[in-house]
C-alpha cells in the first residue's frame, strides 16, 4: 500500500469517497452500555463496537452484540470511583492498592511491567475469541497503548500477533506525542484508517460527528462514542459523564446523523473490510 494512497483506493473505491467508521466504545461495561450499543448499531448510525473483556458485564456483551462487528477494547485501568474490574493474568503491577486496574491512565504508565501488559493485552484477545467472537479490530480503553511509545510498541505487537487492524492517533495527534506511529504500523503491514476524528472528553461528542459529517476527508475515517441508555444503573455507576453517555446514545439514535451522512455523500463502514485486506497482505507475503 502506498503511503500516499487512501486506504478507500485500496478497499475497491474512488480515490475521493468518503468512508466513516463510528464506533461505540465500553461494550461489555454494563449491561445498559450493552444495550445501548446493539440499538445504535442494529438500528442507528454505528457500525462497530469494541468489548472491554475484563468488565463484568463483557459475557453478557458478546451475546447482545452477536452478527455485528466487534473489536477489543484493550483495557487497563477501571476509573469509576465504586465499579472496579481486575485484570484477567493478575499481574502484580497491574493493580492499585485496592486490588483494581488503576483509575488512570497515568498511573499505568508509572507503574505497569510491560511484560505483564503484554501477557495481560494478549489474555484479552484471547479470551474473547475463546468466546466466540470474530474479532474485527483493536483499540485501547482511555489510550492506555496509543500515547506511551513503550505501551504503543506493544499495541503494535498483538496488533501483528493477531492480524487486525488498529485505531490509530491522527497524524496531527502523532506530532504532538512526537512519535512515529502511522508509519511504524504501516511498515509491519498493519491498517488502520486514514482519519481519526477525537471528541473532547468532557464535552458532547455530538458537535464533533455533525460537524465531521459536514467536512469529512476522503478515505477512512474513524470516530468513536460512548453510548449508554441512561437510568439508574448508568447514574448509579458513572458520577461524572452519565449525561454525556446519555447524550452520545440519543445522537447515534437520531435520524438527522444518518441522514446528513446520505446528503453528504458518505458510506458507512466497519472494520471488517480493513481486517480483512490486512489479512489478504499478510498472505499474500508469506506466499511470496
Amino acid at each position: 500500500m502506498g503511503a500516499k494512497q487512501n486506504l478507500a483506493v485500496n478497499l475497491g473505491f474512488a480515490e475521493d469517497a468518503r468512508l466513516l467508521i463510528i464506533n461505540c466504545d465500553d461494550l461489555g461495561s454494563s449491561h445498559a452500555a450493552n444495550a445501548a450499543i446493539r440499538r445504535a448499531i442494529g438500528e442507528g448510525a454505528a457500525t462497530s463496537a469494541t468489548l472491554m473483556v475484563p468488565c463484568p458485564w463483557a459475557r453478557e456483551g458478546i451475546e447482545i452484540a452477536r452478527g455485528l462487528d466487534v473489536g477489543v477494547h484493550l483495557t487497563l485501568t477501571s476509573e469509576y470511583p465504586f465499579y472496579r474490574w481486575r485484570s484477567l493474568t493478575g499481574g502484580g503491577t497491574l493493580h492499585d492498592r485496592e486490588g483494581y486496574l488503576p483509575r488512570t491512565a497515568a498511573e499505568v504508565w508509572a507503574g505497569a511491567n510491560l511484560n505483564e501488559v503484554e501477557e495481560e493485552c494478549r489474555a484479552q484477545v484471547r479470551q474473547a475469541l475463546e468466546w466466540g467472537v470474530d474479532i474485527t479490530h483493536l483499540d485501547a480503553h482511555m489510550g492506555t497503548m496509543q500515547i506511551d511509545p513503550r505501551f504503543f510498541a506493544l499495541y503494535l505487537k498483538i496488533a501483528s500477533e493477531f492480524r487486525l487492524p488498529l485505531r490509530m492517533v491522527s497524524e496531527r495527534h502523532e506530532t504532538q506525542l512526537g512519535f512515529d506511529c502511522r508509519g511504524r504500523a504501516r511498515s509491519m503491514g498493519i491498517v488502520f484508517p486514514d482519519n481519526f476524528i477525537s471528541p473532547v472528553w468532557g464535552t458532547p461528542a455530538r458537535g464533533t460527528l455533525m460537524r465531521a459529517l459536514e467536512t469529512l476527508r476522503a478515505g477512512i475515517s474513524e470516530i468513536y462514542l460512548h453510548p449508554v441508555e441512561d437510568g439508574p444503573e448508568l447514574r448509579g455507576y458513572d458520577l461524572e459523564a452519565a449525561a454525556l453517555r446519555a447524550d452520545d446514545y440519543a445522537c447515534l439514535m437520531d435520524p438527522e446523523v444518518k441522514a446528513l451522512a446520505k446528503r453528504n455523500g458518505i458510506l458507512p463502514l466497519s472494520f471488517r473490510p480493513l481486517r480483512d485486506l490486512m489479512r489478504a497482505n499478510t498472505q499474500s507475503m508469506s506466499s511470496v
